[in-house]
């Protein structure tokens, strides 16, 4: 075992001054407290609370201080997220930052799906967050609505991570349900999830660490709270060699499919249903949406596309479902399977991927971001 300790920091936030010194404090107690601890993680939007109207420059004085801490305490330190401009179009994202032990900026990620239509100001980021921690393993970062979209945890295992961070800001009533979807998650992809809520305009607690078994290693209440937790990636590693106590192998066995989906191609039409659907907004009073609306098999056109299993419908002929497009990503090391070619050689040592520092000022999914960060 290659010990690891990730601790998680649930914390009120303020909405209408800033957080930054008060994180800054709790992470001098934590680490006075369990000075054993690697790495760190508050919840989203921690540093300013939820209103983007405290938005800042790429390169500020917020980040100066969480990079001297993270220096201070020789620890990797996530500071949840915060509304960041972009310099050159002006939209604002929801950036989170990933600092090394010498406090060097080395990953920055905008969150992939704003809470729409109640964010709806807030630019969705293209590029995944995948880093290393020398001589451990592989980490990935996804913030709050992420989670909901399996895609996303989808394209970050596919690339080798191990460990989820997962800062979350979550005040409504389905906290209940992400708890479900951390536990399915970390079951689903053979991972860790460490999903670290806030409290007051921060959230409503109920911070979790869930193992890849899908065991909830702890659980926060509705109070302060911080909770080291040591992780074991020979498990994480054992299992999606073997299975889940030693059944699913979940991951080679998407690996190993037989077909893939032809949703994501956005001309094959096997999004017809969804295309039906109303406008992306937020429920009015008295709003009828979705009580009038005809059945689902009424929306479609009568001509339907089926796949595999279902040709032997006699009265609906089968059409074999379009090549699977590859998907336009950023990330170099993003790509799709291409069911026809060899078995991918297996990944290169964690520690052998280097974290090189990104430029003070540089946007997530900037060409220069690219450059620097590999």
């Amino acid at each position: 075992m290659t010990p690891f300790a990730i601790a998680g920091v649930q914390m009120y936030v303020n909405a209408l001054q800033p957080n930054v010194d008060g994180m800054i404090h709790r992470l001098d107690i934590l680490m006075a407290r369990f000075p054993w601890t690697q790495m760190v993680l508050f919840s989203e939007l921690a540093p300013f609370g939820p209103l983007d109207q405290y938005a800042l420059p790429p390169h500020n004085e917020a980040l100066e201080k969480f990079q001297a801490a993270a220096a201070k305490h020789g620890v990797w330190l996530i500071p949840g997220s915060m509304f960041i401009t972009d310099p050159d179009d002006g939209r604002i994202y929801n950036t989170s930052f990933v600092i090394n032990p010498a406090g060097e900026i080395i990953r920055r990620y905008a969150k992939m799906f704003p809470f729409r239509p109640y964010e709806s100001g807030i630019a969705a980021g293209t590029d995944f967050c995948v880093f290393d921690v020398p001589e451990v393993g592989r980490f990935g970062l996804s913030i709050c609505y992420d989670m909901w979209f399996p895609e996303t945890t989808r394209q970050l295992t596919s690339q080798g991570v191990e460990v989820l961070l997962h800062p979350v800001l979550t005040g409504t009533t389905d906290r209940d349900a992400e708890l479900a979807i951390a536990r399915a998650t970390a079951a689903q992809f053979q991972c860790y999830v460490i999903d670290v809520n806030g409290l007051g305009a921060g959230g409503v607690g109920k911070s979790c660490v869930v193992d890849p078994t899908s065991m909830v290693l702890h659980q926060s209440a509705g109070q302060e709270d911080m909770f080291p937790i040591e992780v074991d990636l020979d498990m994480v590693r054992r299992q999606r060699e073997t299975g889940m106590k030693g059944l699913g192998q979940v991951l080679k066995s998407f690996r190993d499919r037989s077909t893939d989906f032809s949703v994501y191609d956005r001309a094959s039409g096997t999004d017809a249903y969804l295309k039906t659907l109303g406008p992306l907004a937020i429920p009015q009073k008295g709003a009828t949406a979705g009580l009038e609306a005809p059945e689902p098999a009424t929306r479609l056109t009568q001509t339907q596309t089926f796949g595999r299993g279902n040709d032997s419908l006699p009265s609906i002929g089968y059409k074999q479902p379009p090549a699977f497009a590859p998907e336009p990503l950023p990330n170099p090391s993003a790509g799709t399977v291409n069911p026809e070619a060899e078995p991918a050689p297996a990944a290169a040592p964690a520690a052998a991927l280097p974290n090189p520092p990104v430029k003070p000022g540089i946007l997530t999914g900037t060409a220069e971001t690219d450059k620097s960060s590999g």
